[in-house]
């Protein structure tokens, strides 16, 4: 499950402290939930702080959807255009100005290649559409090890603004359909319950299905976040007749029960959680259970119970004033200088930090949104047009910004500089001739490129891929998307072929479709890619990554395919793989979890064996290319970090991949499967370079990029036996 910020209820009332009739339990209540997500993100030790989302959601369906039914009871309509204008003013000053405050930081302070990614994901935040975007990288595998955005909180602001884009709308539709049926004014309660009870019903169910099928995705959907709005929007419909049956002393122990419910959640609630789901109930049902026992009664006042008075503490209403801005920037303004100075910052900073994002808040609320929100020009009878242009305004601001910073990012790399690339007769020394290289040019060209390396020749100016694509440069699988639980076989390469070729890994199999395509169509062979990330195809139960349990989505699908090589039954079959992530590992014959690389490297040994044994009889051949080197430096942060060189990226192998992989050559030989080593195609005595000529040849830490994966058909394919050689 993937922890994101959480973004505050968005109301579209003022509310200074001093406001007649303004709930103080709310803005208290609001405090405690932006001050449980900033100690989540902070780092102090309560993991479970993300809820305080949950809890923003349920305060925003209740606040907002009561406001609706006021001006339902009040005029027997909704304004559509009133309602955008007042979420205008309260959304977008905050919004764009910590959006360009962020860009700028992440321009001045991260690499140029997270810069960036700041750039697009600043666009996506701009149109309310984060969570989309951000849900895309969650749950793609080549994304993992990717810093998060100092613009990922925008999530939650994104679910919000795409609840309410449809739910006035569909307030409005019912009214008057209704009154077509029963003419008259006020508000239908009993139908329009029904349609929201409907409707929150439906975003549960999906809620609790999504996130059992993919936490990952689930976390930032909108339809799997609906229910908790709905639920406080369906709470401002029936709390007020709720109320009249609440004696005091229940209304406190709600009160305490919710407050209860929220801080188990904060305690107990972590990584490993499946969320949101069923474990979103408790701060759900926790944030209602306080509306409910503050809610105003006839014969009382809000706020009345001690429970409800401790919440609406002078302290705690100012940081419920100062919430959406806190939320707002308290992210930003933790995770830049963590990206800035490449680790984690220690508790002493991290508090430090702290407080300088309640500075800002506090003169954000002060100097932007109350201003915007109160101000005449934008509040007067005929103002709604002006407050609605502040989406345009935002729209243009944001991407004249955007614009420029792509405008300093390719510049910066030294896309439009004339450093020359790697070749045999260039390679950053005095004199070439000194140097004795390989008769083979790719690995006269890999030496050429460690010399230059090691020389700290500049880095070439037309790199490819470029910089700013090499996080993309991953091989398509089409239909074939394995992590996605496909179970469709693709046939590629050559179209009318009597010989077929079968890759059988994970994403270290994926890796080389590139290379093995060039081949299969030059030697006339059909393809098939049964590749599956994380999913090594050794005979081993693989650990689910971020969790205690076995991925038997993993298991499945290793039985699958080598029900498929069966029918198959192709000419060769190619084995890559890498090993298991390190919070994956592996489970023994006893159910327990193996982490440590020497005890996954024994299981390993037996499980390749076991897998080159069912292969045998189901494949004419089988060959096993070996893991490519990994590093320790992302080449990506490494080359536009500073002012790099070739040899600032440089590495020496990382000693688990080493180990690891010297596990599946020793029982690919023990069981007399030829090996291919592409080490010498990237590698020269245990020196790696992340150029080659000029081609990038990482795409992340060990995995090849598609471009260099390409370049490698020869050689590859030389070296499987199907590389035609003119005649």
């Amino acid at each position: 499950m993937t922890i994101g910020p959480a973004n505050d209820e968005a109301s579209d009332v003022p509310s200074p402290p001093s406001r007649p009739g303004l709930r103080g339990d709310i803005q208290g209540l609001r405090a405690i939930a932006v001050l449980t997500v900033v100690a989540a993100h902070a780092e102090l030790g309560l993991d479970g702080g993300y809820v305080g989302v949950d809890v923003f959601f349920v305060i925003s369906g209740f606040l907002i959807s009561q406001l609706l039914f006021r001006e339902v009871e009040r005029t027997g309509s909704v304004s559509i255009a009133g309602f955008y204008a007042r979420r205008a003013r309260r959304i977008l000053p905050a919004a764009t100005l910590v959006t360009l405050v962020t860009l700028a930081g992440s321009v001045l302070w991260t690499s140029t290649v997270q810069a960036y990614q700041v750039v697009h994901d600043a666009v996506w935040a701009t149109f309310f559409a984060a969570n989309i975007h951000f849900a895309a990288r969650e749950v793609d595998y080549f994304a993992l090890n990717e810093p998060p955005s100092p613009l990922q909180h925008y999530w939650s602001l994104s679910v919000e603004e795409q609840f309410y884009l449809v739910w006035p709308l569909l307030l409005l539709a019912a009214l008057l359909l209704l009154r077509r049926r029963a003419p008259g004014g006020g508000l239908p309660r009993v139908p329009v319950g029904i349609l929201l009870g409907v409707l929150t019903a439906a975003s549960l169910v999906w809620s609790v299905a999504h996130t059992a099928a993919d936490p990952r995705a689930a976390y930032f959907s909108t339809t799997a976040r609906a229910w908790e709005l709905g639920l406080g929007a369906l709470l401002a419909l029936t709390a007020p007749h709720l109320a009249r049956a609440l004696t005091p002393l229940l209304r406190s122990a709600l009160t305490l029960g919710g407050l209860a419910g929220i801080g188990w959640a904060c305690v107990t609630f972590g990584d490993l959680t499946p969320f949101p789901g069923y474990a979103a109930l408790l701060p759900v049902l926790g944030s209602a259970a306080i509306l409910l026992g503050g809610v105003e009664q006839p014969d009382r006042t809000p706020g009345t119970t001690w429970p409800s008075r401790l919440l609406a503490l002078p302290p705690l209403r100012a940081v419920g004033d100062w919430s959406y801005s806190l939320y707002l920037w308290h992210w930003p303004v933790l995770l830049l200088p963590r990206l800035h100075q490449h680790r984690r910052l220690d508790l002493s900073t991290n508090l430090l930090l702290v407080l300088v994002a309640v500075a800002l808040a506090a003169a954000t609320y002060r100097w932007v949104e109350t201003p915007m929100r109160t101000g005449r020009r934008l509040t007067t009878r005929h103002s709604t047009g002006r407050s609605i242009g502040l989406y345009p305004a935002a729209v243009v601001t944001v991407g004249a910004a955007c614009l420029a910073s792509s405008a300093w990012i390719h510049w910066s790399i030294g896309e439009y500089g004339e450093h020359p690339a790697v070749s045999l007769t260039e390679f950053g020394v005095a004199d070439e001739s000194a140097y004795r290289l390989p008769s083979d040019d790719r690995l006269a060209l890999v030496r050429a490129s460690v010399i230059a390396a090691e020389h700290d020749m500049a880095v070439p100016s037309d790199l490819s891929p470029d910089l700013l694509d090499l996080r993309d440069d991953v091989p398509g699988v089409g239909a074939c998307e394995y992590d996605r639980g496909s179970r469709a076989l693709c046939r590629r390469g050559a179209t009318d072929a009597t010989h077929s070729l079968v890759v059988l890994g994970d994403s270290h199999g994926r890796m080389w479709i590139p290379a093995l395509e060039r081949i299969a169509r030059r030697a006339d062979w059909a393809t098939y890619y049964l590749v599956k990330p994380k999913c090594t195809p050794a005979r081993v139960v693989v650990g689910e990554q971020g969790t205690d349990h076995p991925w038997d989505d993993c298991t499945d699908f290793n039985s699958w395919t080598l029900d498929r090589i069966a029918d198959l039954h192709p000419d060769l079959v190619v084995v890559s793989t890498s090993p298991p992530l390190r919070r994956a590992g592996v489970f023994d014959d006893d159910g327990r979890q193996i982490l440590d690389t020497g005890g996954i490297g024994r299981a390993l040994g037996p499980g390749y064996d076991a897998l080159f044994a069912d292969l045998a009889p189901l494949a004419d051949r089988t060959v096993l290319v070996s893991d490519v080197a990994a590093g320790l430096d992302d080449p990506v942060e490494c080359l536009t970090t500073g002012h790099p060189d070739l040899g600032t990226c440089l590495f020496t192998p990382q000693w688990r991949s080493t180990y690891l992989r010297r596990v599946a050559v020793e029982s690919a030989r023990r069981s007399g499967v030829p090996v291919v080593d592409p080490r010498p195609w990237v590698c020269w005595q245990d020196r790696c370079p992340v150029v080659v000529g000029s081609t990038l040849t990482y795409r992340d830490l060990d995995h090849l990029s598609a471009t260099y994966a390409a370049e490698l058909a020869r050689p590859l394919g030389l070296a499987l036996g199907l590389w035609r050689l003119p005649s």
